[in-house]
């Protein structure tokens, strides 16, 4: 144990020296586009939360939670097929599943789940998937569970997966796996020209949507709704816990036959407990209110624009395109994290991201805009990144 303790302690004073330690810093309110936090900090514009759509603290979403909550009690406590099913999650999954214009859906505890179940329950080693390399964690890690032949393309490079693809011919069934929206740099897949060289190659397409779904596209389903292909991608996995009511729980929705399969042979389904009905019931009346009106989701476009034109008006080099996601990119880890401090003190809250979230040399600090941030607080965010970056030599 003492030589356990002492090469634990001599690694995280790595982490410190090499400027990459993660504080977590403690919120003492509602999930929002002002929080409080503890030790007194209140007022605090917050722009790095995935609550792309505010629906975190939608009175309705809170409403129907708590309904929830009374009528179908805390949790199961167990799994799905032993006796964790009530009759709100078959109708979430139905829901979900009219909303992508899918045959069938499946709820896990997480997207991450959702990652980690598919791939080793659909795939054999007499098949290949073929992933983007800067895929979410979650989708590379599910990937490397399966036995399946694993082919990385270079990140959006049509001729690198066409290439990959060419080779993988060899193999019984083909799948591209790729994020629809890239949660670090906020770009967006080229999904017409995957499902093209697909279609050219005879392979299935998967996306990951958690940074797409609820606000992408005209009706928010997603980035094969914003690029029109939503006939040609054959498996969708998201998250509730971002657009949709921002709790937790993810979900897979695609072929009936799949998703039937999935129930028999996806561990994480299998081996986790139902999500407790409370999430269950904000993400229902999140989806309520983005099938109602697209209104929320449109709302986003012009309030990402704003931010994105004036910080690169600044000096600023946001990575991505048209996504709420608005990576600020600076290089240095230390510089990311100094500047994301000095922000937090004129009342911005915003993290640095550095190594191993992201590549080393490509350090940022991530600002994420939600629908419910108003012109009046992007403009405050944007004077105050000009004034740290002028002071730390990130803007001339």
């Amino acid at each position: 144990a003492a030589q356990l303790r002492r090469r634990l302690e001599t690694e995280l004073e790595e982490i410190r020296g090499a400027g990459t330690w993660k504080n977590e810093r403690v919120i003492a309110s509602r999930q929002g586009p002002h929080l409080r936090l503890t030790g007194g900090g209140a007022g605090i514009l917050n722009f790095c939360a995935n609550n792309y759509l505010g629906l975190s603290s939608h009175p309705e979403v809170i409403r129907a939670a708590v309904e929830a909550l009374e009528k179908f009690g805390a949790g199961l406590s167990s799994v799905r097929f032993i006796c964790g099913t009530q009759s709100i999650h078959k109708d979430l999954e139905e829901k979900i599943a009219r909303f992508h214009q899918r045959e069938d859906a499946i709820l896990y505890a997480s997207c991450f789940d959702a990652n980690a179940g598919i791939f080793e329950a659909l795939l054999t080693p007499e098949d290949a998937v073929l992933s983007d390399e800067l895929n979410h964690a979650s989708i590379i890690d599910g990937i490397r569970l399966c036995k399946a032949n694993k082919y990385r393309y270079k990140h959006m490079d049509m001729q690198d997966l066409e290439a990959k693809l060419q080779d993988a011919q060899k193999h019984r069934l083909r799948l591209v796996a790729t994020d629809g929206a890239f949660s670090m740099d906020g770009d967006i897949a080229p999904l017409r020209e995957i499902c093209d060289l697909a279609q050219k190659y005879d392979a299935l397409v998967f996306i990951d949507e958690c940074h797409a779904t609820g606000f992408l596209g005209p009706n928010g389903r997603g980035t094969d709704e914003l690029l029109g292909v939503m006939d040609k991608v054959t498996i969708v996995n998201s998250t509730l816990g971002k657009a949709l009511g921002g709790a937790a729980g993810g979900y897979t929705t695609g072929p009936k036959p799949l998703i039937d399969l999935l129930r028999q042979r996806s561990r994480p389904y299998l081996f986790s407990n139902s999500l407790p009905p409370a999430v269950v019931g904000c993400a229902s009346k999140a989806l309520d209110l983005l099938m109602e009106s697209n209104a929320i989701a449109q709302s986003m476009a012009a309030k990402t624009q704003r931010f994105r034109s004036k910080m690169t008006a600044a000096g600023f080099t946001i990575s991505g395109k048209d996504h709420p996601i608005c990576p600020v990119m600076l290089g240095d880890a230390r510089l990311a994290a100094v500047m994301a401090e000095d922000m937090l003190k004129r009342g911005i809250y915003v993290i640095g991201f550095s190594y191993p979230v992201v590549p080393k040399g490509k350090a940022r600090i991530r600002v994420q805009i939600s629908a419910v941030h108003s012109d009046e607080d992007i403009d405050r965010c944007v004077e105050a990144f000009t004034e740290v970056g002028r002071k730390h030599g990130a803007l001339p």
